[in-house]
């Protein structure tokens, strides 16, 4: 599965981009992408794991997950602890 870093996501918009590691391409990343309980979101500079599809206007990221380490798979009460 390739993986790559948030570039950057906005909560209020509901998407970002990722910087593939591999052929260092923009990908497109829906909030409806992110594999994860509760509130979907991405932080930038956080390491991913995804698949690739091509879209209408270039390549998206879908099945977005995140090393369990990482605050994405965990809720806010862990991550705030």
């Amino acid at each position: 599965m390739p993986t790559g870093t948030v570039k950057w996501f906005n909560n209020a918009k509901g998407y970002g981009f990722i910087l593939a590691d591999q052929g260092n391409e923009d990908l497109f990343a829906h909030y409806s992408a992110i594999k994860m309980e509760g509130y979907k979101t991405l932080k930038a500079g956080q390491q991913v794991s995804f698949e690739i599809t091509k879209g209408d206007k270039g390549l998206h990221a879908v099945n977005i997950c995140a090393p369990e380490s990482s605050v994405v798979g965990q809720s806010l009460t862990e991550a705030t602890a």
